[in-house]
């Protein structure tokens, strides 16, 4: 037991906590055909986050985001200066925005071992989950310790914020969300803003990759973002049960996948571990599979409805 408390009781709720949020955000970005944003912000926060760790020596949240959002405008006064000058449709401008300044902050990270501070790369590109540990969790005890509890990674308090802020934005603008999602003109007929909605919903996958950077990296995170409502869009019309299934599926693949990262190999008699990240987007990814070949919907159907 305080093995588990303190090596994998922290990162595997994080892993929780990150796929059930970015899945809540899915669902909207499938069913407005907009997945791509998910692509697209966990790229381009990439270069955001390395260059302000470079030019401040720390990896400080406040820092990293303070990045990711000037790297995010900057995405975002490019593809409209692609678009008009170059008189090209979106998702070209697009495509070559986001592969454009992914690649920046490769380089960016490749420079950081020539400078005083460095940044691993494989981690920032696939997360470190495993390196969350808790290192006064002991025992069942140290639950109800305040000095145990002090101690706990900074990650769990950041990403569980993010979730409350999500939920929040989430049950607030349900019914904009909702009407945005299907018809954006009538939305706009009704006064629902399908614009604002639209701005807040980028914005809060932004903080939910930028928030789950640390763990999972700028690439694993995609898969929780697409993959659990992908899936759920496949199992059901309705929108209130489409985002309970989303749910189901995060927790399944965040809490499966972290499992069999650390002791799958094992179980068969290697003794080698995986990562963790990359576990959870396969599972979630198999998921998919299945829902792909056995989802009672997956030949189409109605739009989904509101539960």
């Amino acid at each position: 037991m305080s093995d588990f408390m303190m090596f994998s009781l922290v990162p595997m709720t994080v892993a929780i906590i990150i796929s059930m949020t970015c899945a809540l955000l899915g669902n909207f970005l499938v069913l407005r055909r907009q997945s791509l944003i998910s692509d697209a912000i966990s790229h381009v926060a990439l270069p955001g986050i390395v260059a302000s760790f470079l030019l401040t020596g720390t990896i400080a949240s406040t820092a990293m985001m303070l990045g990711a959002g000037v790297s995010a405008l900057v995405t975002v006064v490019m593809i409209e200066a692609i678009r008009r000058l170059g008189r090209v449709e979106i998702s070209a401008a697009m495509g070559v925005t986001f592969t454009s300044l992914f690649a920046l902050g490769v380089l960016l990270l490749e420079m950081s071992h020539a400078s005083g501070v460095h940044i691993d790369v494989q981690h920032a590109l696939y997360g470190n989950l495993e390196s969350l540990i808790w290192f006064e969790g002991v025992g069942l005890a140290s639950l109800f310790d305040p000095v145990a509890l002090a101690d706990l990674p900074p990650q769990l308090a950041r990403v569980s914020s993010v979730a409350l802020v999500v939920l929040v934005f989430v049950l607030v603008f349900r019914r904009h969300l909702i009407v945005g999602s299907f018809d954006s003109e009538f939305a706009a007929s009704v006064r629902a803003r399908p614009a604002l909605v639209d701005l807040l919903l980028v914005s809060m996958v932004a903080v939910a990759a930028i928030a789950a950077f640390e763990a999972v990296g700028s690439i694993i995170v995609i898969a929780m973002f697409i993959c659990p409502a992908a899936a759920a869009r496949l199992m059901t019309n309705h929108l209130g049960a489409q985002i309970a299934w989303s749910q189901l599926f995060a927790l399944i693949s965040a809490v499966l996948g972290y499992l069999l990262a650390g002791h799958g190999l094992i179980w068969l008699g290697l003794e080698m571990s995986l990562s963790a990240a990359g576990m959870i987007a396969t599972v979630a990814g198999l998921i998919m599979l299945l829902a792909c070949l056995w989802g009672p919907h997956r030949r189409g159907g109605g739009a989904p409805a509101e539960a």
